[in-house]
């Protein structure tokens, strides 16, 4: 216990008299708290009288008037006067008792120090104020090592907060005295509030899986939405669904610095999808499209091109493209039945955009009888709330000639711009630019785009957010049309012959006359350099926007080549814009960063012909000399653009290669 504590909460002491005080004698302290009184001689057979006890502390007004404090509480002095009777401690050593004094409880050592937790003494500083009875050993119970920001379950903050007994008793609190009560200790840290407790850093393969969602799900949507595929892969719904996981390891790690794990996590998936014993169903499917978009991003074309023919050959052989495999498969959940049907029409539009920017593969779906269900809207999707009414494409086909006015999600518009381009490269070679079959495609395209509702007219959904589906239905109908129509237009390809990243060079042939076919690839052109100037990172694209993105570069570019060029600024701001996607999408895709290098060099030696053309003075006739003075600096700032563009390429590199060499 505290010297200072007492039983009643104020000092119990008898006033001394002044011939007592007189007879008593000082001791030398011992340490202890006792000391045995020697008798005095005397002539008389009585005792010696008791020592009077000492005071420890005198009130605050006796110690203002420098008076003598008898120390009961309220002291003699306060009660005649009528004041208050207030007590702090003495800071001052005390040298212990007085020779033959009774033992005080209430007085410290001049050694002792105000209380900590640790020690025996558990009461406030101030005296009038009752002391804490404590009896746990903290040791033995644990509290030695307690932690403040723990409440323990069973300890009510409020079980603390009762009134004390002496709140008529005005109280000076020891600021110890929390710290020395577990009960304190668990108020304290209710009240105050402790720190929140952090969660652990995210590892390298929690931030993959993220990634995956954040920057890749929504340009090809047919994995599971990410809360039921993280509660059926606790359930253990399917084993394959590890491979997927590993997969969506893969591309998430495309978007993160990822070091050598990316390498890892492909070998990794590619391994779990062949291994003996793998069960053939959709999520080896949906593991193995994953794949095959990864690596065709990252220039491994031919080996993309294995695992699709395999992958083809698995869905048609486990019945995908079959309407009833949603239902066989999907175990009663709506959204399950929904991720199988958007996989096969996910593996349906990859294929026929492979197909269509490298123009290597024959797009093999486009010619497999299938009579799966349409997919939902993509809100409708994530959220779960999947309709109960299923379309086909029978349906789609034959809504300009029913009464029933129905609306038609996003993604089965990209089913439709996919079966349009299917369409298109089964066309015989065209030969003439009067051909029907050109026409009979055009009026395919023409048609997706003029019975378009006015929700689907552009890029926007109703919340103003980027529709990802729609976003690549336009830049397929638009790649499409450049296709079609770049072939019999008056535009000479030659200067472009270099930009080979996505396709094979196609000549075509030049002239001198504008025709409608020139008309169509420019405008086409235009509107994908338009489609970049969506408010939403270009990253979050599908990576097939790199090849189209190419494509109309290309057309610009030989454009651009020509001699004589109308509003020749606008088409600069063009290439610009062209160049500036290519470049944010090569920090994830390896193919953006090849298309970016071809088409800045070639930018770069069609704007050093043009200035060796200006040297010549029949370059400027027709020009001011406000439009001559306009396109030299629009001339100089672009060449600018493409030296420091070059300059920050070289040092990206260089360091891509010095960490790759530390590594």
């Amino acid at each position: 216990m505290d010297p200072y504590a007492t039983a009643g909460g104020a000092p119990q002491l008898t006033a001394p008299s002044s011939s007592d005080s007189a007879n008593s004698s000082p001791s030398v302290s011992t340490g202890t708290a006792t000391s045995t009184a020697t008798p005095i001689s005397s002539a008389t057979t009585e005792p010696h009288p008791v020592a009077p006890a000492s005071v420890p502390a005198a009130c605050l007004a006796c110690r203002g008037k420098h008076l003598k404090c008898d120390g009961n509480n309220p002291c003699s002095r306060c009660t005649s006067s009528n004041t208050e009777c207030l007590y702090v401690p003495s800071r001052r050593g005390y040298k212990g008792p007085r020779r033959g004094t009774a033992h005080n409880p209430n007085k410290r050592h001049a050694s002792s120090s105000p209380p900590y937790p640790g020690t025996e003494g558990d009461c406030p500083m101030l005296l009038g104020h009752g002391g804490v009875n404590v009896n746990v050993n903290l040791t033995a119970s644990g509290l030695a090592g307690f932690n403040p920001a723990i409440v323990l379950p069973e300890q009510s903050p409020a079980s603390y907060t009762n009134p004390s007994p002496l709140t008529s008793v005005p109280l000076y609190r020891n600021p110890f005295v929390n710290a020395m009560d577990p009960n304190g200790l668990a108020l304290t840290s209710a009240t105050a509030g402790a720190p929140p407790v952090q969660a652990p850093p995210p590892t390298l393969e929690q931030r993959c899986f993220d990634a995956f969602y954040h920057f890749f799900h929504a340009g090809h949507p047919f994995v599971l939405p990410k809360e039921y595929f993280l509660r059926m892969l606790k359930e253990g719904f399917a084993p394959n669904m590890n491979i997927v996981l590993a997969a969506m390891r893969y591309i998430g790690s495309l978007y993160i610095d990822a070091g050598p794990a990316r390498a890892t996590y492909l070998d990794e998936a590619i391994r779990l999808c062949y291994q003996p014993g793998t069960t053939k169903d959709g999520f080896l499917i949906q593991a193995l499209l994953l794949i095959i978009i990864g690596l065709d991003g990252q220039c491994n074309q031919p080996r993309a091109r294995e695992l699709l023919a395999d992958c083809e050959h698995y869905a048609i052989e486990i019945d995908l493209n079959k309407r009833d495999f949603a239902t066989i498969h999907g175990r009663g959940n709506p959204v399950l039945e929904e991720s199988w049907r958007r996989t096969w029409w996910d593996l349906y539009v990859c294929d026929g955009m492979i197909a269509g920017v490298h123009r290597v593969t024959k797009f093999l779906l486009f010619d497999i009888q299938a009579d799966v269900g349409l997919p939902c809207e993509e809100q409708q999707y994530l959220t779960g709330r999947i309709p109960t009414q299923t379309l086909y494409m029978e349906d789609f086909d034959d809504q300009g000639f029913s009464d029933e006015d129905r609306e038609f999600s996003s993604f089965t518009y990209r089913i439709a711009a996919a079966r349009n381009l299917g369409r298109m490269m089964r066309m015989p070679p065209v030969m003439f630019p009067d051909d029907s079959t050109v026409d009979r495609v055009q009026s395919l395209l023409t048609n997706w785009r003029i019975h378009l509702p006015d929700s689907k007219r552009d890029d926007l959904n109703k919340n103003c957010t980027l529709d990802e589906m729609m976003f690549q239905a336009h830049f397929i109908t638009h790649a499409c049309t450049i296709m079609l129509h770049q072939p019999l237009s008056q535009l000479d390809t030659t200067p472009v012959q270099a930009v080979n990243s996505c396709a094979p060079h196609r000549p075509v042939p030049s002239g001198d006359v504008f025709n409608a076919h020139t008309r169509h690839t420019l405008t086409a052109a235009a509107e994908i350099s338009k489609m970049i100037t969506q408010a939403v990172p270009v990253t979050q694209h599908t990576h097939f926007f790199t090849c189209v993105v190419t494509l109309s570069s290309i057309v610009h570019l030989s454009r651009w080549a020509l001699y004589f060029v109308d509003d020749e600024d606008h088409l600069r701001q063009q290439i610009r814009l062209n160049i500036g996607a290519l470049r944010k999408l090569s920090r994830v895709w390896k193919a953006a960063d090849t298309a970016w290098t071809q088409v800045r060099a070639v930018a770069h030696d069609i704007y050093r012909e043009k200035k060796a053309q200006q040297i010549s003075p029949a370059f400027w006739v027709g020009f001011t000399q406000e439009q001559m003075m306009s396109s030299i600096n629009a001339d100089e700032g672009i060449m600018s653009e493409f030296q420091n563009a070059a300059a920050n390429g070289a040092a990206v590199g260089s360091g891509v290669m010095g960490r790759v060499s530390q590594e």
